[in-house]
């Protein structure tokens, strides 16, 4: 029984690794559109690295619940847990936007020959993620909140963007995610969320209120009301509100 959770962990790093290959698989190609022009593309099956991501983040949330019901809670879990996010909420999403990254250089001349030095930022939040959880690990202090936000959040935030992509008839939104500053402002903000100390919530409580629930309420009218209007735009709609209720919330409490 006490080797449940742990199964349930390395779930998410299997889901993790899918994604990866998933990612891997993808490569650029060309394509004739409307106009009778070629264009780069990347192609749909990105998108199921999404989908895998996800399903490690619903088994990243299921095997604390399971260790708590079961009273297997044990400090190999929790490193176990620390090195399958860095796999599915870092690895696969910095390759994610490794790919793009690829995207946004191939819409310029000669894109497609662009130094791998231009591409290699991507890999700078897998590194942030990595510190984030190793410093979760050591400090005593986040059992009902956390210091900076939580690997997970930023992996489903960057798994979002293919989703958004492919079932996206906007323009703006399609030419925004193939432009390389958007993206280099991506591994920015979510590099710096990770590794700050700013005060974040977590669905964690001594006792419930409806005062403590609040946020989350909050929270999830905003990605339901975004998804109603906008899709998958929701994930990083319901990420916005995340880190802007936690600030809010945080500094009143």
């Amino acid at each position: 029984m006490k080797q449940i959770p742990n199964i349930f962990t390395l779930l998410n790093l299997f889901f993790g690794c899918i994604a990866i290959i998933f990612i891997l698989q993808t490569g650029l190609t060309i394509a004739i559109d409307n106009n009778g022009q070629q264009v780069v593309v990347i192609p749909q099956k990105i998108y199921w690295a999404s989908v895998m991501i996800g399903a490690a983040a619903v088994i990243d949330f299921l095997d604390g619940l399971v260790a708590r019901l079961l009273k297997a809670t044990s400090p190999i879990g929790a490193q176990l847990d620390s090195l399958a996010d860095v796999v599915s909420f870092g690895v696969a999403p910095g390759l994610i936007i490794y790919q793009f990254l690829k995207l946004s250089y191939a819409q310029q001349d000669n894109g497609l020959d662009i130094n791998i030095i231009w591409l290699l930022p991507s890999l700078i939040v897998p590194c942030a993620g990595a510190y984030r959880l190793a410093r979760f690990n050591v400090d005593t202090e986040q059992s009902y909140g956390f210091k900076g936000v939580p690997i997970p959040a930023v992996g489903l935030l960057i798994a979002s963007f293919p989703l958004v992509y492919w079932f996206s008839n906007n323009e703006l939104i399609i030419s925004l995610c193939r432009n390389k500053w958007f993206w280099y402002a991506i591994i920015f903000i979510a590099c710096y969320l990770m590794t700050s100390s700013l005060p974040m919530l977590a669905l964690k409580f001594s006792n419930v209120s409806f005062k403590k629930l609040l946020p989350f309420i909050i929270i999830a009218v905003v990605a339901l009301i975004t998804a109603f209007l906008f899709g998958w735009l929701a994930v990083p709609s319901g990420f916005a509100a995340y880190v802007i209720v936690s600030l809010v919330f945080k500094q009143s409490s």
